[in-house]
Formats: structure tokens, C-alpha cells, sequence
């Protein structure tokens, strides 16, 4: 089947992903943040949740992903770790409406499924242990094939982009570890190969085509990427913004080009009291708009939002329950319940919350073009 390719106000939102701590210890917040000036650290205020779906601690909840269905709703789709599945939900109230999948190595099955993407009618998930990512048809999931397998060695998160009608360039962060736990850094030389590359297409038929464009990362010892899962992209501003979790050195979100290239900035630094985790862009229909980073705090998550261009602090927000949040989703898209389009995120591993974009921008005095 050829892909249902929705608007850009739909597809651009869906694609930013992102994805679950590699650690297990979860950091609790500062009592009071710290502050270097006003100027660079705005205010901390708090938006509250829409609604806190019921919860389901089996599941180890990770990555969340938006689609518009034919009949004008919109799901929310979340990867689940430890069931090895992925976990329906109604966007517009946090209802569950289904599973699918299971563990194991056939198409249709998963192993630790984590990072998750939708482009037009097609689903992308990451799975950590079958060292792939899986292509699936929507609304019905049906299997359509799976690339990486030779190269994914420990991939968490992913970024998308179409290059030309029915093109996609794929980036995947593989952050294979040493050790007897598995938390030893590769030696400097290997962590050229943090993020992996990908070239896929789907001809008339929607079959699926996949090929290796190489891998990148910087290797020196005060800016590589050690502990690698969130990325996210701004076509327009030729900028990846990829998650450094590794909270012994300095967790970040440093930037990119396309062409793999470090560009020696990286979020405004002191930014995380926890560990830099999801990641997506808010775009505003003037062009300009806002990075979303989760900083993954206990009791309560904090959400800090940087220009779109300048990469500066625009304002920080927490919730009034939502936690330890993994993966975020945006979608700008109007829901029934959200006509300025909503933030999704994970908490606690065990269900995901909501919050309502025009409340954002309405409490964080943004630029009104960012709901219109």
C-alpha cells in the first residue's frame, strides 16, 4: 500500500520521539533550582495535567507516537519495554484501546521494543534486543519488514525525515555499552558510531527498501556522546539534537547537522538536574517555535522549553503528578479535546499524561502563532 502522507502540521509533531533512561536510579529534584540569572533560567511554573491515564506498572512504558485515524480520532501509541508490546491509547482522553504484539523474532513480535515513529501510514519501532527497526502498516499493524539488523548493536531512539515523495532518511541512536553491567563507555574510537543512518523507501506497492548511509559521533573526551536513546530533527535549521543520558560526565542534548556533524553547542548548560531525556519541536506556523527536553526529576518532571533558533531558555513547567517521564510525544495537530494540539508524555513507566499546548503557551507567555 502506498502511505497515507498527512499535513505537516501532523507529520512534523509525530516524528520528534523519544525515549527511556538507560539508568535505573531515578534522581529527585533539587529543593529549589538553581538558578545562574533570570535571564537564562526563566521562572519554573506549572501546567496542569488534561488527565493521567489508568495505570499499568506490568508494562515498563517508554516512547509515545501520535496518528490521526481515518475516522477523526487520534491514537497514542507507546512502546512497552517489559511486555513487549505496543500500548494503544485514545489521545483525546487517555482511554486503553489495545495491544499489540508480543515478545519474539518474527515480524509482528518484539524484543524490548523502545524508540517509536509514525510517518504518514507507517509505524517505526526500535527494539532494543532484536537489534532492529520494524516497519508496520496502520490502522491494522501488519508487518511490512525490518532493517539494521546487521548493523544495531544496543538501539534505543529514532528521528525520521522524508527526503523526497516516498524517501526517508532514518536516524537511530545505538548506545551499546561494556561491562559486566553493561554501563562501561565504549573506548573513545567507537563512539563514532553512536548514531547509525539509515535510507528507506517504499515504491508503489509500499514495499520496503532499506539500505546503510553510516554511522557518526564525536570522539573526543569533552564532547562525545556517551549514553545515547532521544533525537530529534529541525530540517529547516539543519539541527539534530541528540540526548547525552551519562550523568557522570554532563547530561545534555548536544547539536548536530545533518551531515553528522558536531557543531561544538549543546542546551545551555546546567539546564538538567536529572538526566536529559525526550525531545521534540513545537513549530509554530510563523517559522519559529520551541524545543521541548524533559528533564527526568522525581516527584515531579520538569519540562524546559528553548527557542527553536537561538536554542535559548523560553521557559520551564512541571505537572502536577507526572514523573520519571521517558518518551514525549507532540502533536500540533486539533483533537476534539485539544483544538491547539496537546503534549503526551510517559509517567512513571506506567501510564502517560496529557497536557493542552494553548495552556502551555498561555502560562509560559509563548508566541500565540504556536496555537493558531
Amino acid at each position: 500500500m502506498t502511505p497515507r502522507l498527512t499535513s505537516a502540521a501532523i507529520i512534523a509533531p509525530v516524528l520528534a520521539v523519544l525515549i527511556s533512561a538507560c539508568s535505573t536510579t531515578r534522581p529527585t529534584a533539587p529543593a529549589a533550582p538553581q538558578k545562574a540569572d533570570a535571564a537564562a533560567t526563566p521562572e519554573l511554573r506549572t501546567v496542569l495535567e488534561r488527565y493521567v491515564s489508568a495505570e499499568s506498572a506490568q508494562d515498563e512504558l517508554d516512547s509515545l507516537a501520535t496518528w490521526p485515524t481515518e475516522d477523526g480520532r487520534t491514537w497514542l501509541i507507546a512502546t512497552a519495554k517489559s511486555t513487549h508490546r505496543l500500548v494503544v491509547f485514545d489521545a483525546d482522553t487517555g482511554e486503553r484501546l489495545r495491544e499489540v504484539g508480543g515478545e519474539g523474532q518474527r515480524l509482528g513480535e518484539f524484543d524490548r521494543p523502545n524508540g517509536i515513529a509514525v510517518y504518514g501510514d507507517m509505524l517505526f519501532v526500535v527494539e532494543r534486543d532484536n537489534h532492529r527497526v520494524q516497519v508496520m502498516s496502520l490502522p491494522d499493524f501488519k508487518p511490512l519488514g525490518s532493517f539494521g539488523d546487521a548493523q544495531l548493536r544496543s538501539p534505543y531512539g529514532l528521528w525520521l525525515t522524508e527526503t523526497e515523495p516516498g524517501e526517508l532518511e532514518v536516524y537511530v541512536t545505538d548506545s551499546f555499552m561494556y561491562g559486566k553491567k553493561f554501563d562501561e563507555v565504549p573506548p573513545w574510537a567507537e563512539l563514532d558510531q553512536r548514531v547509525r543512518r539509515f535510507r528507506v523507501q517504499f515504491d508503489q506497492a509500499g514495499h520496503l527498501r532499506s539500505s546503510y548511509a553510516g554511522s557518526f559521533g564525536d570522539t573526543t573526551p569533552d564532547a562525545a556522546l556517551r549514553m545515547v536513546e532521544s533525537i530529534a530533527g529541525d530540517p529547516a535549521n539543519d539541527r539534530l539534537l541528540i540526548a547525552d543520558e551519562d550523568r557522570r560526565h554532563e547530561s545534555t542534548l548536544r547539536e548536530y547537522s545533518f551531515s553528522g556533524k558536531y557543531t561544538g553547542r549543546s542546551l545551555p548548560q546546567d539546564s538538567f538536574g536529572a538526566e536529559a531525556e525526550g525531545v521534540a519541536l513545537w513549530s509554530c506556523a510563523d517559522g519559529t517555535g520551541y524545543w521541548i527536553a524533559v528533564d527526568q526529576l522525581a516527584p515531579l518532571t520538569i519540562f524546559h522549553l528553548f527557542d527553536r533558533t537561538t536554542l535559548e531558555p523560553r521557559g520551564s513547567f512541571e505537572g502536577e503528578t507526572t514523573a520519571h517521564t521517558d518518551g514525549v510525544a507532540l502533536h500540533a495537530a486539533s483533537t476534539a479535546t485539544f483544538p491547539s494540539g496537546a503534549l503526551f508524555a510517559v509517567h512513571d513507566d506506567k501510564s502517560v499524561a496529557a497536557f493542552d499546548l494553548a495552556e502551555v503557551a498561555r502560562v509560559l507567555s509563548l508566541s500565540p502563532t504556536c496555537t493558531q
